[in-house]
């Protein structure tokens, strides 16, 4: 990790930040434009659970003064669930509001997640604690990947959490389930992402990862 990069929990002013980073990698470490031009729902969907109801659990990366990448969890699945549900009723409600505004590509989008996307989700435990995380690719790095998975790791046993989930996605150029493999995860299943195709000739997939966090491995991590 570089030397002027801090790691640190999320703050309430990284809100704003973290939202724009989230669409400036969302499309496969990339501007999500191309595939969906509603940054608003986009952000809500993915980032609205970990920055308004459950901010403890989130971690940022810092360099320079500014937000280049983050680490969203939760350790109370059930709360998250219920929040989900009644978050996707209303993002539903908003996107088929301005579907007749969307491009080509935003329709698209909306139809695969209305037809396939529930499809394509591989299967995950219900009632553990999980993450997610975006980095800018100038803040992509083993060691920072590293840390931040540290300083969440120790957060959940703080609160006496005994194992964690991930969902990644993962190609062939970008941060493949080996790497997950690393830091002590199992691939527990994978599903390709079929919303893609059409954007890329090498398929993509989004694996669901399992990881025991009393297996000894997180000493190592942090003396590394």
């Amino acid at each position: 990790m570089s030397s002027d990069a801090v790691i640190r929990p999320y703050r309430p002013t990284d809100r704003n930040a973290v939202r724009r980073l989230c669409c400036e990698t969302g499309y496969l470490g990339k501007a999500i434009d191309p595939v969906f031009e509603d940054r608003e729902l986009f952000a809500d969907y993915l980032t609205r659970f970990y920055t308004d109801w459950e901010p403890e659990s989130t971690f940022v990366l810092e360099q320079d003064g500014e937000v280049k990448g983050y680490l969203m969890g939760s350790r109370r699945p059930l709360l998250h669930q219920f929040h989900s549900f009644f978050l996707n009723l209303s993002l539903f409600a908003r996107g088929i509001f301005r579907y007749p505004r969307y491009n080509k590509a935003s329709k698209a989008f909306v139809r695969w997640i209305l037809l396939n996307a529930w499809r394509e989700v591989p299967a995950a435990p219900r009632r553990l604690p999980h993450f997610h995380f975006n980095m800018l690719p100038e803040a992509m790095g083993f060691g920072t990947t590293r840390e931040m998975l540290v300083q969440f790791f120790h957060h959940l046993r703080a609160h006496g959490e005994t194992h964690v989930f991930g969902q990644v996605v993962t190609f062939e150029e970008r941060r493949g389930a080996k790497v997950f493999e690393r830091f002590g995860f199992r691939v527990v299943e994978k599903k390709e992402i079929t919303k893609y195709r059409a954007h890329r000739d090498e398929p993509v997939y989004l694996c669901t990862v399992l990881k025991d966090l009393n297996d000894g491995k997180l000493a190592e991590y942090a003396a590394r």
